[in-house]
């Protein structure tokens, strides 16, 4: 799987800070934040939305300080603290203080499915994350992708898990030049899908192709 984009990290931040409203409305509609374009572009500017819950205002403002740190420190390191810390800021306001970058400790059950994830185990999660992260037959690309849908089927934390597996991959996707992973709005259903085929086969190739070829964003330059 090729990197589709080689771009300089300073191009890439480019580009994500050019459609950055884009992508905070695409994620937060990926799960379920019901939330129109213009009303995200309000949000964003500091501005006041009528008729909105407060919690999906709280969501938006959440994910444009998420992006905000990701893009302004490239030299945090790719691990488990990361991971926690963007859990942190996606969820503040959300849920409970106690559950802020923290592990969950209550089943979830997932929509559409019968397949429930296994409690998380700190130090399992960084042995799974250290394999991924540190494979040096892949491209960025790929291995962002694959980290993508590893925390989002792990399930790790109490809410929030599609908004961070996104950024953390974003980070990975940025710092490298990559491009950016944005799912449309035309292939958030049929991306729903095939996440649940993976949930319950454990096989992401089909997944994995289908973001490689519909939902990677970037700039050719050459």
């Amino acid at each position: 799987m090729k990197n589709k984009y080689n771009l300089t990290r300073e191009e890439n931040v480019f580009i994500a800070k050019r459609n950055i409203v884009d992508y905070i409305w695409k994620s937060a509609n990926l799960e379920g934040i019901a939330v129109t374009y213009p009303d995200t572009q309000v949000i964003y500017d500091g501005g006041i939305v009528n008729g909105l819950k407060v919690d999906d205002i709280v969501a938006i403002n959440n994910l444009k300080y998420a992006w905000e740190f990701i893009l302004a420190n490239e030299d945090i390191k790719l691990d488990f603290t990361l991971l926690c810390n963007i859990h942190k800021l996606i969820a503040d306001k959300l849920v409970l203080n106690t559950d802020l970058g923290v592990l969950r400790h209550t089943p979830v059950n997932i929509g559409g499915t019968k397949w429930t994830p296994l409690f998380p185990i700190e130090t399992k999660i960084k042995e799974e994350l250290e394999e991924i992260l540190s494979n040096k037959e892949k491209t960025k690309t790929e291995i962002a992708i694959e980290i993508m849908l590893y925390i989002m089927k792990r399930q790790m934390f109490i809410d929030g898990n599609k908004r961070v597996a996104m950024l953390f991959a974003n980070k990975i996707m940025i710092d490298n030049g990559c491009g950016i992973i944005s799912i449309s709005q035309e292939n958030q259903s049929e991306f729903y899908k095939k996440l649940i085929d993976y949930y319950e086969t454990n096989n992401m190739e089909e997944i994995k192709n289908y973001i490689y070829n519909t939902s990677i964003n970037g700039i050719d330059l050459n």
